[in-house]
């Protein structure tokens, strides 16, 4: 008498993606409930096994279901938005300015729903996401019956889901202890990546991780810039510092490593951390090529991942499989590097272990859920089939095949796709909000484009400083003797010295009212000659002058002030100036206080382009009445420094230099 079960599936060519790589042709799999009960040849499952639905796979491959190791889904709605631009920029610029105008649960939710019906379309049924509203992201997954992997992302600086990290680790928290234990959703703590945490709230994530014995997902070395500086502010590589944190005592998924040495990946490998290795978005964003074929040689489980939308551009898999392989190849310059067989374990059982689900998922074994996809390779571009190497299977699949050739998938025994049909989701309306989405966001964007100063804002830090200041500005022959008149006089009060040698880049722009960008590298000098400290800032400056009094100008100017905390080629491909110009100054400055009025005595050096030197008498003013005294003050100053009768510059430098 036969076992009875839910579902059987016969007439297939299954690829099991187990331990020994099992397949069977012609094979059956039966199901019961959630999982998997039998797998075998189809003559000895059939004696055994009798089902509610039997589904005759016609020769069709069926295998475990895709497994996407790394993404951010709900970034479906940002695909597109901006690309061709190096990471910084794309991130900095454009992906984190929008997510803080429009990243609400909402969008969340649609985004989720539309990566969801994306990536059941692709063959995936389990993806590893890290996001905001993460909470929102595990509901729409449920709802459309995928199985995910969900980090509660966790950052330093404000988010659009939190105000400060504690918000985000609180949120972490709630968020695990809700779906723990959930039969589709294994909640996780994500904090986004070590140059974006502190040390602080690396431990404090490790530390939630253990406690509910969930997953920590972590972006890990992606960039050599992002090495260079651990190695330059900490002294070692990243896998070593976060180690020193205490996070690979978690169950870590690192996503890209794609600059780690061999120790790292031992220390890893020791630590049973997963990897994420997304080749699409590394190559897209010239991250580079992450040592794959070393980490699976060390015995690491390595998995592969889209990364997001926004920066792949797309959630295929298939395609995902055949870059990772393609590219170890091309990489180390050998053709058997990461042979098929192999890149499919990668999407599939390494990949779950990866995630540290292999128990549940990744393979078509006893036990596992009926997480299953048909592919059918007998399409055109997959045409001729070859049996007598058992390899070929995967190389079809791998070389060959896409992603439109899935023809069903499910899930946890649940059926979410038949004969292409999708059976959880309304792909129409889906695609009719994410329309309207993207329309809101096209105007955002070129509002603020049209714009130098809502592309400073849109960076985050900047400040509003509308500055008065009488200002006098003189050109000098013999500097020594004027600082010795400075220090000799005893009607002036020196409160403080500094040395500063400054390297400014004024960006020009098409439309003169959008003002000039200043970027600023202030490296101040010790008494030896020494840079003891660098500061940088943006300083966007305005030209409206109110008037002359005198030597003196009173200067009126809108200026908004931001940290500068990206690199100068950072800013020149956001703001995209017309022109830019470069001045190089040595500076003595010293606050003074003359006839209890405080003063700022510059004496600069214009070295770059040569100008000789100037001095500059500046104080804050916010009246007409004060301006006029300060004004006084100010050509009595110049009497007491001996340069009374030196000839005088009306205009900033930068407007001296545009003239010329």
């Amino acid at each position: 008498m036969t076992q009875k079960v839910d579902t059987l599936f016969i007439n297939a060519i299954v690829l099991t993606m187990d331990e020994t790589l099992n397949q069977y042709d012609p094979g059956a799999v039966a199901v019961k409930g959630d999982s998997i009960v039998a797998v075998g040849n189809e003559a000895e499952i059939k004696k055994e096994y009798s089902a509610n639905e039997v589904i005759d796979c016609n020769k069709k491959v069926l295998m475990p279901g895709l497994i996407n190791a790394h993404t951010h889904v709900p970034m479906t709605l940002l695909r597109g938005l901006a690309d061709d631009l190096r990471l910084d920029v794309w991130l900095m610029g454009y992906m984190l300015p929008v997510e803080r105008e429009f990243v609400k649960p909402d969008f969340v939710r649609l985004g989720t729903l539309i990566a969801c019906a994306e990536q059941i379309r692709s063959g995936v049924t389990t993806f590893n996401d890290m996001y905001y509203f993460e909470d929102d992201v595990a509901q729409a997954a449920a709802d459309a019956g995928m199985r995910a992997v969900c980090g509660q992302t966790v950052i330093r600086f404000p988010v659009p889901d939190a105000g400060a990290y504690e918000d985000s680790l609180a949120m972490a928290r709630t968020f695990i202890q809700k779906w723990k234990g959930h039969e589709l959703i294994v909640p996780a703590v994500a904090p986004h990546a070590p140059y974006s945490t502190t040390p602080e709230i690396l431990k404090a994530c490790a530390e939630l991780a253990k406690e509910f014995d969930v997953p920590l997902h972590i972006h890990i070395s992606e960039t050599s810039f992002e090495v260079e500086n651990m190695r330059n502010e900490q002294g070692m590589p990243v896998v070593p510092y976060v180690k020193k944190q205490g996070l690979l005592e978690a169950k870590v998924i690192a996503a890209h490593c794609v600059h780690i040495d061999v120790g790292e990946i031992r220390t890893l490998k020791h630590a049973n951390a997963g990897i994420s290795h997304n080749p699409s978005s590394n190559l897209k964003l010239a991250s580079g090529f992450a040592p794959v074929t070393k980490m699976l040689e060390i015995g690491v489980n390595v998995g592969i991942g889209t990364d997001g939308p926004a920066s792949n551009n797309d959630l295929d898999m298939f395609e995902e499989v055949r870059l990772a392989s393609f590219a170890a190849k091309a990489s180390s310059n050998d053709p058997t590097a990461l042979p098929a067989a192999t890149a499919l374990l990668m999407a599939t059982r390494l990949g779950a272990q990866a995630l540290h689900i292999g128990d549940i998922t990744g393979s078509i074994e006893v036990g596992k859920r009926a997480d299953l996809i048909l592919v059918d390779t007998s399409p055109l571009h997959n045409s001729p089939r070859f049996l007598r190497d058992p390899m070929n299977a995967y190389a079809q699949l791998v070389f060959a095949s896409k992603s439109t050739d899935v023809t069903d998938v499910m899930v946890n025994g649940r059926w979410l796709m038949r004969e292409h049909k999708l059976l959880t989701l309304n792909e129409k309306e889906l695609i009719d909000q994410a329309r309207e989405v993207a329309k809101k966001i096209d105007a955002f964007l070129i509002e603020r484009e049209q714009s130098v100063l809502s592309k400073l804002i849109a960076l985050g830090g900047s400040m509003e400083e509308e500055s008065f200041e009488v200002q006098v500005k003189v050109k000098v022959a013999e500097p020594d003797k004027l600082v010795e008149n400075l220090k000799r006089s005893d009607q002036i009060e020196i409160n403080a010295f500094k040395h500063y040698r400054q390297f400014d880049e004024y960006f020009l722009f098409e439309n003169p009212a959008h003002g000039r960008l200043r970027f600023r590298e202030d490296n101040l000098i010790n008494e030896k000659g020494d840079v003891v400290s660098t500061r940088s800032r943006l300083t966007l400056l305005g030209h409206k002058r109110e008037g002359e009094i005198g030597h003196d100008v009173l200067l009126s100017r809108s200026r908004f002030l931001a940290p500068a905390t990206q690199s100068l080629r950072f800013y020149r491909e956001y703001f995209k100036p017309k022109q830019e110009i470069s001045v190089e100054k040595n500076r003595l400055r010293w606050h003074i206080k003359y006839k209890n009025t405080e003063f700022f005595v510059n004496v600069d050096e214009v070295k770059e382009p040569a100008m000789g030197y100037f001095l500059e008498i500046k104080s804050k003013t916010w009246s007409r009445k004060d301006a006029e005294l300060k004004a006084k003050l100010a050509d009595e100053l110049l009497d007491l420094l001996g340069v009374a009768n030196a000839e005088v510059e009306t205009q900033d430098l930068i407007e001296v230099l545009i003239e010329k």
